[in-house]
């Protein structure tokens, strides 16, 4: 047989007729795939129209994925916890952060949004929707949040009310001069101004009730009754760095501080309520007169802080025995969103994120105080209040500052899938305030709460003198959490054993104590060292991403220049140039940063090894 012949196949089949298979099984397998896909279509067609029944339009996808993530974690939502009684004020506390979330509005139904938030008691997911680099392949990024209280849309304003600020209520009528503040704070039109307004209907209610003498459970004298005190009520917004009287046409007013520190609103109207009804009309025409403006994300945008004081002053002396404030905070906005703002627009957006990040850090100062004192059975601010850094926070300056304050935070969250990125930040915002520092259980946390205790220890011995505030503040920022019941009864156990066994305690670190101390301060003084740098690597960065975003925006100018026509070689010069002064000084943005992450790393390591030996020694 000769080399070059063909070889028939063994199976009798020509080649054609295994052409013709493939081709049929080819056929075969499409019909097959066009069959699985009608198939989808009308599920998904189904899906759609079930979805849009249930007044969920949008991405069939993303939906399914969100819907399939609660059914698995539905179990882990949990009632809302029962206030505890007001009488004990270390169960009631001073900071409470809340979120609401409202149900998806129609402009967002129009607009095919999802629901991209879940709320599971007392943790509120945020699930965005995201594709990966091939531009196909979907998925979900969630981010949770844990606060004090969260609710959903299936949750009334009674409930809210009930949690979170009838307690504040119930503190004020105490008649001991309590300050209470409620904000309302969230991106525009996520419902800050409809809660505020329902809980302030329900607050007058129930302040009257409290008020009556039929209700009282106790004989009391200090707490608030009709007899001895009576409702005044002043309505003022901050508008633009202007302060107006709602309930006066809107009359300019001025913010003095007198010799005593004390801050005045000169020529602010007060207004008494006799009944309820008269309080209603009072914050209805308040409510009315307020500033509000149309926005690219509201028709009907709150442009100013509006901030109502329900006071209960006593009848003989006029003296304040309890102030409650309710503050409608403007809505806030990213800078995306006021493209289409003019000058004015853009200058209250500007002033309003100002004031907001002034409150923040007032409320969070406010947190620390009360944390502080709690831990050290004091009652006195320990830590500076920076209430000056807007008109705002100088107004409420009592309310910061004063040892008998509760505050009350509530924010409001959209949940329509294109507002996640204000969802979010309204999140974030909510979540610095509170500063978790329970359940810290990381190394360098253990490590710190052992040398505290040691320290401790070796200072009730050799009857020294306790740590100045300064040492607390330092501890509070590196988030030690330490249980003060324990944490005495530790003390208690450790001052016996010193006792029963200080001669020999004493022998055995008599050549040992020099060389531990040394590294106890040395550890004190880097984990100092190490709290400054990250605050400044911080400050850092946020600056560089700002002159970032103004370099980019000079190099679209550069570029829109440079590609006119008839451009001269002397133009391509200056351009050259000038994107060569752009890159050096990202470059050297660049290298500053690096070299204080540098030092930064040092920093760890050089702590990390400080940490160990001391606790070997421990």
């Amino acid at each position: 047989m000769f080399s070059g012949q063909r070889r028939k196949p063994s199976s009798g089949l020509t080649n054609k007729d295994q052409t013709r298979l493939r081709i049929e099984k080819m056929e075969a397998e499409r019909r097959e795939r066009r069959l699985v896909m009608e198939k989808r279509k009308i599920q998904r067609a189904a899906e759609a129209k079930a979805n849009l029944k249930a007044g969920n339009p949008g991405d069939i996808d993303f939906i399914g994925m969100i819907r399939k993530w609660r059914e698995e974690r539905a179990h882990k939502a949990q009632p809302h916890r029962s206030n505890a009684s007001i009488d004990d004020s270390h169960c009631q506390p001073a900071l409470c952060i809340c979120v609401r979330k409202r149900p998806l509005s129609d402009k967002e139904r129009e607009k095919l949004d999802h629901d991209s938030v879940t709320v599971l008691n007392p943790t509120v997911w945020v699930h965005s929707a995201k594709l990966r680099v091939d531009g196909i392949t979907k998925y979900l990024d969630h981010n949770s949040f844990q606060l004090d209280h969260v609710f959903d849309e299936t949750c009334n304003t009674r409930q809210l009310y009930e949690s979170a600020s009838r307690p504040l209520l119930e503190f004020c009528c105490q008649g001991t001069g309590g300050r209470a503040t409620i904000f309302a704070y969230g991106q525009t039109g996520s419902g800050k101004t409809f809660t505020m307004s329902e809980i302030q209907n329900l607050l007058v209610q129930d302040l009257f009730a409290l008020l009556s003498e039929e209700l009282m459970e106790d004989d009391d004298p200090k707490f608030c009754t009709h007899d001895n005190c009576r409702v005044v009520i002043s309505f003022f917004e901050m508008y633009g760095g202007c302060i107006q009287d709602l309930l006066n046409q809107r009359q300019r007013l001025k913010v003095l501080e007198d010799g005593k520190g004390e801050v005045i609103v000169t020529g602010l109207s007060e207004r008494e309520a006799n009944n309820p009804q008269e309080l209603l009309d009072l914050l209805a025409q308040g409510n009315e007169t307020r500033t509000t403006h149309t926005t690219e994300a509201n028709d009907s945008s709150s442009r100013s802080h509006s901030i109502c004081q329900i006071m209960l002053r006593d009848i003989k002396n006029d003296k304040l025995r309890g102030k409650l404030s309710l503050v409608d905070l403007a809505g806030s906005e990213r800078g995306a969103d006021t493209k289409s703002h003019n000058s004015q627009r853009r200058a209250e957006s500007a002033d309003i994120n100002t004031s907001l990040l002034a409150l923040k850090e007032c409320i969070r100062a406010l947190d620390k105080n009360v944390t502080s004192g709690h831990r050290n059975g004091e009652h006195q601010s320990s830590h500076h209040v920076p209430y000056r850094g807007s008109k705002l926070t100088l107004i409420l300056k009592d309310c910061f500052t004063s040892p008998k304050a509760m505050t009350t935070m509530i924010a409001t969250v959209s949940p329509g899938a294109s507002s996640t990125d204000h969802s979010l930040n309204t999140l974030r915002y909510a979540d610095r305030i509170k500063e978790h520092k329970v359940g810290s259980t990381g190394k360098r946390s253990a490590t710190m709460v052992q040398l505290k205790r040691k320290v401790d220890r070796k200072k009730q011995s050799k009857q020294l003198e306790p740590d100045s505030d300064d040492d607390v503040e330092r501890n509070d920022r590196v988030n030690v959490s330490v249980d003060s019941d324990d944490f005495f009864e530790a003390s208690m156990v450790q001052e016996k054993s010193i006792d029963d066994n200080v001669n020999e305690e004493e022998e055995q670190e008599k050549g040992q104590e020099p060389q531990l101390e040394n590294e106890e301060d040395e550890l004190r003084r880097t984990v100092d060292s190490l709290l400054d740098q990250e605050e400044a690597i911080l400050s850092l960065h946020m600056k560089n991403i700002h002159e970032n975003a103004e370099l980019l925006s000079e190099e679209g100018k550069l570029l829109q220049d440079i590609q006119r026509p008839n451009v001269t070689s002397s133009d391509i010069d200056e351009y050259m140039d000038a994107l060569i002064i752009i890159l050096d000084r990202k470059e050297d943005m660049i290298i500053n940063l690096q070299e204080k992450l540098g030092l930064f790393r040092v920093e760890l390591l050089k702590e990390k090894d400080l940490s160990a030996r001391v606790q070997e020694q421990h």
